[in-house]
């Protein structure tokens, strides 16, 4: 491996795309279900590639044609060698994973691990804007949280970062595990976990086990620090009586100010507006004043209020001065299609439409069931199927539907046919079923509504990001 990462330092640049090959790059050929890179390696090393990793025999030229050498791990090229020529290894996502980590550890500075059900993203990017207050920040981009996104994201790190932020995704049991083995984190937090991805996981129980692998990973290789949402009883289950490590808790209740960072919604008219303070024990330690800090955010949802303290819970531990934490949180401005506040010239729209799962769709009914109305407008919902549930999909479509009755909803449309044939069963709410978005925009040529405040939820494969120009 380290005669690997020698030739990776000599051409420090991986592609795993066979349409985008610069010049003396290494194309590592992944595999999944509907492509495997190995058909595309020698086409890789004819547009530029110095090198293509392969896991399958290689596909060399035709006979006439130009004949690369096939090295293996235990045969490299010598070092400084121009020739170009396929390398052989077991597994060319594990070779990825392999040069990512031994780049990782080239770098002696904090690595932040994020995972959780709901709100990792827009944590992570809280989390960096905080940080960004006081250092160069090295932070996950996209959806880049997978088993390909995490190593490509510890490859772009270089010697101007002085902090990491690395996002973890996870739909199977064991993906947690894979993902920091990679990163190796020397701290990290769990947002939240949720019932999601239950195909994948099996059972809740999985999703629990699964998140739990970054705590199983920080208590057994490092002192932490760990930020715990201290509201939250499963998170606090899975820490245990584990008295080594360092935890960092932030918590809603007020019952808990003495020892965590505490936070308080203010208003959500609809953007939220919060205050926070320190814990009390260091306050009075300190002889540092007891006052609030408050803060008006560009967020939408009560909900986001563990997401900003989470942020905050990291920042004081890297030594972000109050103002500077405040600043960043009042100036972060929420991005693709998250908890997003969308006017348009007819109505006005709460665009969440990235993600869903049956905690995440719950909670933005009860906030947007919370949230005030102009005079004259009214509320409506366009909710998105929320995917991957297995057995229990049905339960909980139906779930979601009941909570709908006392949410002040006027009119629901309800999108995919993990909704086709449910209705609220103790609520005479208006609904209407499309099979798709097509189906949504094809409607609102013709029936557009006007003067609504209209919640936009649902998965990313619903595409409902696509309506709010036809709304």
């Amino acid at each position: 491996m380290n005669n690997l990462y020698d030739l990776y330092q000599q051409h420090p640049c991986i592609t795993t795309d066979s349409r985008d090959c610069p010049e003396g790059s290494i194309f590592i050929a992944l595999k999944g279900d509907n492509f495997n890179g190995n058909r595309f390696a020698l086409q890789a090393l004819e547009k530029g590639c110095a090198y293509a990793i392969v896991d399958e025999p290689p596909l060399n030229s035709p006979e006439g044609g130009k004949q690369y050498p096939v090295y293996t791990l235990d045969n490299l090229p010598p070092s400084g060698g121009s020739e170009r020529g396929f390398i052989v290894v077991d597994s060319c996502l594990q070779a990825l994973k392999d040069i990512a980590r031994e780049h990782r550890r080239q770098f002696d500075i904090p690595v932040i691990a994020i995972t959780g059900t709901n709100g990792k993203t827009t944590t992570k990017e809280l989390i960096k804007a905080v940080l960004s207050e006081k250092y160069n920040v090295l932070a996950t981009e996209g959806n880049f949280n997978n088993d390909v996104g995490v190593p490509k994201t510890l490859l772009r790190l270089n010697k101007e970062h002085e902090i990491a932020i690395i996002e973890m995704g996870a739909s199977h049991p064991g993906d947690i595990k894979t993902l920091v083995e990679t990163a190796e984190p020397t701290c990290g937090l769990i947002t939240n976990v949720g019932r999601a991805h239950l195909q994948g996981f099996g059972s809740f129980e999985g999703v629990i086990k699964t998140k739990g692998e970054l705590y199983d990973y920080l208590k057994a290789n490092t002192q932490g620090p760990i930020f715990i949402n201290a509201d939250n009883d499963i998170l606090l289950d899975l820490i245990g009586d584990d008295d080594d490590i360092f935890l960092t808790p932030y918590s809603t209740d007020p019952e808990k100010q003495y020892m965590c960072i505490s936070g308080e919604v203010v208003s959500c008219d609809p953007e939220l507006t919060f205050r926070w303070r320190k814990p009390l024990m260091e306050l009075e330690e300190t002889g540092a004043s007891q006052k609030w800090h408050k803060v008006r955010t560009h967020l939408i949802g009560a909900y986001n209020i563990d997401n900003l303290l989470a942020a905050i819970a990291v920042g004081i531990n890297f030594g972000v001065d109050r103002k500077a934490i405040c600043h960043a949180l009042e100036n972060y401005v929420p991005t693709n299609s998250r908890s997003q506040l969308v006017q348009t010239e007819h109505n006005r729209l709460i665009v969440d439409a990235y993600n869903a799962n049956p905690s995440s769709m719950a909670a933005a009914i009860d906030n947007f069931r919370l949230m005030p109305t102009l005079e004259g407008e009214a509320k409506m919902a366009i909710l998105g199927e929320m995917r991957e549930l297995g057995d229990v999909s049905r339960e909980e479509h139906q779930h979601i539907l009941d909570l709908l009755a006392d949410s002040g909803i006027e009119e629901v449309w309800l999108v995919g046919e993990e909704f086709s044939g449910l209705t609220p069963h103790t609520s005479p709410l208006t609904t209407h079923h499309f099979h798709d978005v097509e189906d949504v925009k094809a409607h609102l040529q013709a029936h557009r509504p006007t003067g609504k405040l209209i919640l936009i939820k649902g998965s990313n494969g619903n595409k409902l990001y696509q309506l709010p120009e036809f709304l």
